[in-house]
């Protein structure tokens, strides 16, 4: 755990800030690579995760970008209302899910909204190292693309590309974009679920690989609607609970006083991360590959569920 002080808070766009976070003790802050994110620890026990916008070289600070999501769960309120310039708080040291490649020949970057926070870092890098790339950012508006100024001012502002769906005439043609795939060119994409959708979609359609297709949810989508109630067995013990359709398996546990380790609640970060013994789990995690979720040894108890009435696991 890392302790750090608020050092600044700006508005960036509309109902988007960001927070400049330098250690509390002056020392240089851990190294990082472009796309990495930290777990910040926020007032009241929530924890939640905000990807590093700034250089990657740079040690002296860390910023970060939050959006006030009217569909908060806490946490994006939490920072926008109560977190200010002398705020000192606990942040993880930096992970990374969604680094660049290092064998690209060329980079295809693309953000929507709050999605440019670990785009805008990747871009940076790139250019910064001399690579081939272009970035897309699309926004509702100008008013509400965050760090527009700073693309603007950059070094690379030629291969910055703005996309705003009040201005028709700006509006993104992905197909074109992604018209011809090698290789040796990848794609990145953050933003929302549909604004990534798309750009995935579109890139498959054209006939992109998928090795060379990266992205970073904010969200695992998932599909409700239809789950039923299962079972878990903790093997440790013997003892059998039930997880009924609206509850996840760690608050079934956590009722039970069994804890186990959680972050992004989302099926994001992978620290809940737990081994099954038995059954087959319903994945429904970011954080697994496909051939980990097939091999089904282990599962994501904040988010993901059961194929079979009963999963044992190694708790």
């Amino acid at each position: 755990m890392i302790d750090v002080v608020v050092v600044s808070r700006n508005d960036e766009a509309q109902d988007i800030c960001s927070y400049e976070l330098a250690s509390a003790d002056d020392r240089p802050l851990p190294g990082f690579s472009a796309g990495a994110h930290i777990d910040v620890h926020l007032p009241g026990g929530l924890i939640r995760q905000y990807s590093l916008c700034n250089h990657p070289e740079e040690r002296h600070r860390y910023l970060i970008g939050v959006l006030k999501d009217p569909a908060s769960r806490g946490g994006s309120l939490a920072m926008h209302e109560r977190i200010h310039p002398g705020t000192r708080l606990h942040i993880s040291e930096p992970r990374n899910l969604f680094a660049l490649a290092q064998e690209a020949r060329r980079s295809l970057l693309f953000a929507g909204g709050i999605g440019i926070t670990p785009i805008l870092c990747m871009a940076e890098r790139l250019a910064h190292s001399g690579a081939d790339f272009e970035l897309h950012y699309c926004a509702r508006s100008s008013e509400r693309a965050a760090f527009v100024q700073r693309l603007r001012d950059s070094s690379f502002a030629e291969r910055v590309f703005l996309h705003f769906d009040q201005e028709p005439e700006t509006a993104l043609d992905a197909a074109k974009v992604l018209a011809a795939p090698h290789n040796d060119v990848h794609l990145y994409v953050c933003g929302p679920g549909g604004f990534m959708q798309h750009v995935l979609d579109t890139a498959k359609a054209a006939g992109w690989r998928e090795d060379c297709l990266h992205r970073e949810y904010f969200a695992a989508p998932v599909d409700t609607r239809a789950d039923g109630s299962f079972s878990v067995k903790v093997a440790s013990s013997g003892q059998v609970f039930e997880v009924p359709a609206d509850k996840s398996v760690v608050q079934v546990l956590e009722s039970h006083g069994i804890d186990i380790a959680m972050s992004c609640e989302q099926g994001i970060c992978g620290t809940c991360l737990t081994r099954v013994l038995e059954g087959v789990p319903e994945h429904r995690d970011l954080f697994l590959t496909e051939d980990e979720q097939a091999r089904n040894d282990q599962f994501t108890p904040c988010c993901s569920r059961s194929k079979t009435p009963l999963l044992v696991l190694d708790i």
